[in-house]
């Protein structure tokens, strides 16, 4: 069982900038798609962005030009760097893995993080 864990959440005012991670207990083939999803309260979850192994990046409209994800795959770490934090960044974010990146976008994955909060206020 792939086991995640997130870190670097927390409070930011508006403007603002976290880094978000995600150790990964295995490298295999079910992390070879690796991305990061945010839940608003009283929302839908949505995709924010992802990175295939092999180097391939996708990003959600909303934060694009902002955040900027990477991967260490020789520390099985998924990294998320948001800048220009805004009051409506504010939600749990998750990391999930999949072997497929374009099932991984759109929201399937067996493998979730437990959620980190993040919170953008003044």
């Amino acid at each position: 069982q792939v086991q995640l864990v997130e870190s670097g959440g927390g409070l930011v005012q508006p403007g603002g900038s976290l880094r978000l991670s995600c150790v990964v207990s295995e490298r295999s083939s079910k992390t070879y798609s690796m991305g990061w999803f945010r839940r608003a309260p009283g929302k839908e979850r949505d995709f924010v962005a992802s990175i295939v192994r092999s180097g391939s990046i996708y990003y959600a409209d909303f934060v694009k030009g902002r955040f900027t994800v990477s991967r260490d795959n020789a520390m099985n770490t998924l990294y998320l760097q948001m800048n220009s934090l805004k009051p409506e960044d504010t939600a749990v974010y998750y990391c999930a893995t999949n072997t497929d990146p374009l099932s991984l976008r759109n929201g399937h994955s067996n493998h979730w993080g437990q959620g980190i909060q993040v919170t953008v206020s003044s």
